[in-house]
């Protein structure tokens, strides 16, 4: 960690976002940029329609793909240092490989290497790959752990019964477990999505024609070519677009991160107030501070500090969702530059999405306050008896429920004086009778079986 970093991600969170600088930092884009160029070198001479790139051996294959396997830092400093020569970063990859390759056995086939490439058939491939095991190597199994976490407590906790409130105010009774089980059911719907994204790739040259390439090889079907190697990344060819993949999956990508961070916003502040109304209380860590002058805080700092970075993930990829899509006629820098900021956008979530599951792992119920905000708020049982009452034929019962409970606090000897002098056949009024708010919570336990 560097107390110089500018941002907290490389600074003071550094060790939990160190896993995405595997695939989000200057170093990963520019190994991405070597596997993408071997893996077109290596195509090429296994197409027979490329007569002047011989076939290469098991070996030389292992000694190219070596390349990307022992990339390191020293390898990265020295594509840095050439980019400093031709102040292009695509290029200095190129150059790195023909001066690491023309002292070899591969020495004849340096100039096919980038053939027929511009350098954004290059860098879209690399960022879609990139993109796509950041997100399922790091960020979703970061979110699939908090869902996993929260759905077994909700299975724990789905006869708990809790006061609910509407508007702030007390409403009718829930369980724990089902209003936990709301946020489980909303996550996995966007985790659907996520796993299910398609990462779009291209390869066809300077404005998406293969202009160069059809002269150099009238005979060879580009289309196909091109198609059968982004396949071969594991990527959805694009058949058509400019200089650049048009990036609207990519668009597709941090809209779903969005809203996957909003219904974690949502849980932060519903957990905040579940806190703050003593429904649920923070395990004390052993020398840890809540407050630099009160000695008795317990702070709910991991569902802030949550809350404070799904803001700046969500600021970026709202930004990078809207950007990257716009480009000037066949193409401008724009988006490479926004690009770079890709890392970010998904490492505040990544960030947040720890900090939440941290914070989770923290709380425990308090049935003795859960209980005693329910005794409380017999006033809510007023819903359940005028339903019945219009059910058995009675004028305007919620006016009369009205006048004695709205705005008030009510015990249960007021609630059960009034459903005893009310007329109801003798079962309706036994089943009102027996209500109180610990029991009035619907079919809410029996819900959680809408999530796995």
């Amino acid at each position: 960690m560097s107390i110089k970093a500018l941002t907290p991600l490389e600074g003071r969170y550094e060790a939990i976002s160190k896993p995405l600088s595997e695939f989000f930092s200057e170093w990963a884009l520019m190994k991405y940029r070597t596997h993408v160029e071997i893996e077109w070198l290596i195509t090429m001479a296994t197409n027979p329609v490329f007569k002047e790139v011989r076939s290469l051996t098991t070996d030389e294959i292992q000694i190219l793909r070596n390349i990307v396997n022992s990339f390191n830092e020293e390898t990265a400093n020295r594509i840095k240092e050439i980019e400093s020569i031709t102040n292009h970063d695509v290029k200095a990859v190129e150059y790195f490989l023909r001066e690491t390759l023309k002292n070899t056995s591969l020495s004849d086939i340096i100039e096919f290497i980038h053939f027929s490439c511009t350098s954004e058939d290059i860098n879209n491939l690399s960022y879609a790959l990139m993109l796509k095991h950041g997100i399922h190597k790091v960020w979703l199994p970061a979110a699939e752990k908090l869902v996993a976490e929260v759905t077994a407590k909700a299975k724990e906790l789905k006869e708990v019964a809790m006061l609910a409130h509407t508007h702030g105010q007390p409403a009718s009774p829930t369980t724990i477990g089902k209003e936990l089980a709301v946020f489980v059911y909303r996550w996995n719907r966007q985790l659907k999505q996520v796993r299910n994204l398609e990462y779009l790739g291209k390869f066809n040259g300077a404005v998406g024609n293969f202009n160069a390439h059809q002269v150099a090889y009238p005979e060879a079907d580009w289309e196909n070519i091109a198609r059968v190697f982004v396949e071969s990344l594991g990527l959805t060819y694009n058949p058509l677009t400019t200089q650049i993949e048009s990036h609207d999956y990519v668009a597709e990508c941090f809209h779903v991160i969005n809203r996957f961070n909003n219904i974690v916003l949502d849980f932060d502040r519903d957990m905040w107030m579940y806190i703050s109304l003593g429904y649920f209380k923070q395990k004390t860590v052993k020398g840890e501070v809540g407050s630099s002058t009160m000695p008795h805080k317990v702070n709910p700092i991991d569902f802030e500090n949550s809350e404070a970075n799904l803001g700046l993930s969500n600021a970026l990829l709202d930004h990078l969702a809207n950007k990257l899509p716009i480009s000037r006629l066949q193409r401008d820098l724009s988006d490479s530059s926004a690009q770079r900021n890709i890392g970010a956008a998904i490492g505040y979530s990544h960030l947040a999405l720890i900090y939440t599951t941290k914070g989770f792992a923290k709380t425990s119920v308090n049935t003795q306050a859960i209980d005693a905000h329910l005794n409380m708020a017999w006033e809510v049982l007023s819903e359940a008896v005028q339903t019945v009452m219009r059910k058995h034929g009675h004028s305007n019962p919620y006016d009369k429920l009205k006048e004695i409970t709205r705005g008030r606090a009510i015990g249960e000897k007021e609630i059960k004086t009034f459903i005893a002098s009310i007329t109801l056949p003798e079962e309706a009024k036994k089943r009102l009778l027996a209500l109180s708010p610990q029991t009035y919570t619907g079919v809410a336990p029996k819900l959680i079986k809408h999530i796995k």
